[in-house]
């Protein structure tokens, strides 16, 4: 090797540890600067931070408070009872809305499509959802909390606001619906519900008198 090459190897040598022990010491050692960033995006803005002053206003805070009237977005409840479940802080024990045929029949719909692949069609907890998970289960596959039968007496006892709060929040492994269901659709699902518990220990008294005949 000719000995002019030995001091540019070295030279080279050296410069390729500089990058690493730039790194190093990026790591290892803090700063008030902010950080290299070749491509910012949305990183660096200007705004102001919790607790930042600002002159702009005589009291200032940066924060404004809300003006008198301010609402949610997208959201004004006029109806507590409707939107809620509940009436003066207890859950409702009545529908916000008339039970009508046209009510439960979009209740069956909505029914149908949301809970009936857990609760099945009757309500008694055996969906399409719910069998596949017993399958699974008894192969070791799975972990599954059956759901809980709408004929149960706990759920049949529950008021009308309660199931309502169950359908918009969840509970235990359900999941939320309120996204999902409009509030309308919630109680029609509810009255459908309703109908369901009722049938399964419906008596003769309940079935109007031109109809008996017909039963078997």
């Amino acid at each position: 090797m000719p000995r002019w090459m030995v001091p540019i190897l070295l030279i080279l040598t050296v410069a390729a540890l500089v990058p690493a022990a730039m790194i190093t010491r990026a790591r290892v050692s803090t700063s008030d600067l902010p950080r290299i960033n070749l491509i910012p995006d949305m990183d660096y803005q200007p705004k102001y931070l919790p607790q930042t002053a600002n002159a702009m206003f005589l009291d200032g805070r940066a924060a404004r408070p809300q003006p008198e009237g301010t609402i949610a977005r997208g959201r004004l409840v006029e109806n507590v009872h409707l939107a809620t479940g509940r009436v003066n802080d207890d859950w409702a024990t009545t529908f916000p809305v008339p039970v009508t045929a046209d009510l439960m029949a979009r209740g069956r719909q909505r029914f149908e499509i949301y809970c009936a692949p857990c609760h099945g069609l009757t309500g008694h907890g055996d969906g399409l959802v719910a069998r596949r998970a017993d399958r699974l289960m008894e192969q070791g596959q799975a972990t599954w909390v059956p759901p809980t039968s709408l004929h149960d007496d706990t759920v049949r006892e529950r008021p009308v606001g309660h199931l309502f709060n169950t359908i918009t929040y969840g509970i235990r492994t359900m999941p939320s619906y309120g996204s999902q269901v409009a509030e309308a659709d919630r109680w029609a699902i509810i009255a459908y519900v309703r109908a369901l518990q009722r049938s399964s220990r419906a008596t003769l008294d309940d079935v109007p008198a031109d109809v008996r005949p017909t039963l078997q």
